[in-house]
Parts: C-alpha cells; sequence; structure tokens
C-alpha cells in the first residue's frame, strides 16, 4: 500500500503547464508541522515535502493561494524515472477552513 494523508500549508505554487499529452499540471510545496508520539514520547514533527498534482488535482491547486491550509492525500512516487527523490502525487485536496 502506498497511501499518504498530509495536512499543511501550501508554501510554494508553480503556474499551470501541460504535459505533452495535454494533461494539465501544477508543482508545489506542503509545509506540515505537528506533534507525533514515537516510542512513547512525544516528538515535534517539521517538515516540507514537494508535490504535483495532474488533472483536476492540478487544477484545485491553482485555485489555492500561498499560505493556504490544505489536507491532501495521495501516494509517494520518484520524481522521474532518473531520481530517487520522492514527490507526494495529490489525488484529492481539501481546503481547511478559513482558507
Amino acid at each position: 500500500m502506498n497511501r499518504v494523508e498530509l495536512t499543511g500549508d501550501l508554501t510554494e505554487r508553480l503556474a499551470l503547464r501541460y504535459t505533452p499529452a495535454g494533461v494539465p499540471v501544477t508543482e508545489c510545496r506542503i509545509r506540515h508541522e505537528s506533534e507525533q508520539v514515537e516510542a512513547g514520547m512525544p516528538r515535534r514533527v517539521e517538515c516540507e515535502i514537494p508535490a504535483i498534482g495532474l488533472g483536476d488535482a492540478a487544477k484545485w491547486l491553482q485555485a489555492a493561494t500561498t499560505g493556504s491550509a490544505v489536507r491532501v492525500t495521495g501516494f509517494l512516487a520518484a520524481k522521474s524515472r532518473n531520481s530517487k527523490q520522492l514527490v507526494l502525487h495529490i489525488e484529492q485536496l481539501e481546503f481547511l477552513e478559513g482558507n
């Protein structure tokens, strides 16, 4: 299973572009902050991860402004065939209250 659900703030959103096949694509970065319990101890978690939306997800991202609080669901994949860097591929996007 490869499933990720993450809440955070959009820290960067690039302009909408299209693949050679005409599929809309938007790349962004999501900053997450939370407190998790690991080995019975609280741990502060802060990270910023690259994400990408294709098709409808790309259009949803274009409606978002930098700083928007979002919940995204998707899967992790390598950035490209020649890269081992992970990117979150957004399948669902929800704008959280206050945005």
